[in-house]
């Protein structure tokens, strides 16, 4: 940016900060040490010059805010403590009635951006009944039917046309829960064929909105977590989350996440066909 650029950002920052925290010219004068005439200047669309660098840094104490902010260098408005306090926060679903309600606001808030999703399993969203029902028989956290609510809700959301969604998932969890194997294998053949059925057709529906790209969890890897849009990512630790709210880290879990996505060994539109091939294994003595 020119001077004058500058000179405009920081007097429109200055100005949003003393909005922020209800404090008029008169108050700031006082607060920072300066004539009330001085500051008149200083914020006058006609000025075509920064503040000291001491009364720069005097306004940001007075305001709670970085000087680095103030000048255009940083994009959130805190001061180091505050931004490392506020951009993580722990959000532990089942203390929020009905569960999930938590999880069902961040989707809602995400409506008219693209949310990336890395599931622990399965995705919630194309679950059945059936498999919900023995997934969740003995889960403390929440009862089945809070899950299936939450799950209709969802999928509710995702079909409205201003709804877009990208899943990532390893082709092996995939393939474990089709073969029956691990925590599946007490699952009967014809719950898992009825999953495979549901979610194909499923894909196949929501389709485009809603993308499942599979990748090779030998060569790449990720833990369970959500970006909604730019208004926070979360990462599942099981019974709870980290939440960040932060463009940086926001900005680093979709480049993460996208780079899943390149990384894709099966494209979200040969899904329904990846998946009845699979159920064509599993139907084989």
């Amino acid at each position: 940016m020119d001077r004058r650029e500058t000179v405009s950002s920081f007097r429109k920052r200055l100005e949003s900060a003393m909005a922020d925290v209800g404090i008029n010219q008169s108050g700031l004068a006082r607060a920072i040490g300066v004539d009330r005439s001085t500051l008149s200047q200083l914020l006058s669309r006609s000025a075509d010059r920064l503040p000291r660098a001491d009364t720069v840094a005097a306004m940001a104490v007075a305001l709670q805010v970085s000087t680095d902010w103030l000048l255009g260098l940083a994009e959130e408005p805190g001061q180091g403590a505050a931004i490392l306090r506020e951009s993580i926060e722990i959000a532990r679903p089942d203390t929020f009635a009905g569960s999930d309600k938590l999880l069902e606001q961040w989707h809602t808030d995400a409506v008219g951006y693209k949310v990336r999703y890395v599931p622990s399993s399965l995705p919630d969203l194309v679950k059945t009944d059936a498999v919900l029902a023995l997934e969740y028989a003995t889960y403390q956290a929440k009862s089945t039917e809070e899950a299936k609510s939450s799950i209709q809700n969802r999928l509710a959301l995702s079909r409205i046309p201003e709804m877009e969604m990208e899943i990532c998932l390893s082709w092996q969890v995939l393939r474990t829960f089709a073969r029956g194997q691990g925590v599946w294998d007490e699952f009967p053949k014809s719950v898992r064929l009825e999953q495979l059925e549901y979610m194909a057709s499923l894909l196949s529906e929501l389709y485009p909105r809603v993308r499942l790209f599979l990748f090779d969890g030998r060569k790449v890897y990720a833990v369970p977590y959500t970006v909604f849009g730019p208004r926070r990512a979360a990462i599942f630790l099981g019974q709870m989350y980290f939440v960040f709210n932060t463009r940086e880290h926001i900005r680093t879990l979709s480049d993460h996440f996208d780079s899943l996505v390149r990384a894709a060994k099966v494209q979200a539109h040969e899904m329904p066909g990846y998946i009845r091939s699979l159920m064509a294994e599993c139907e084989e003595p």
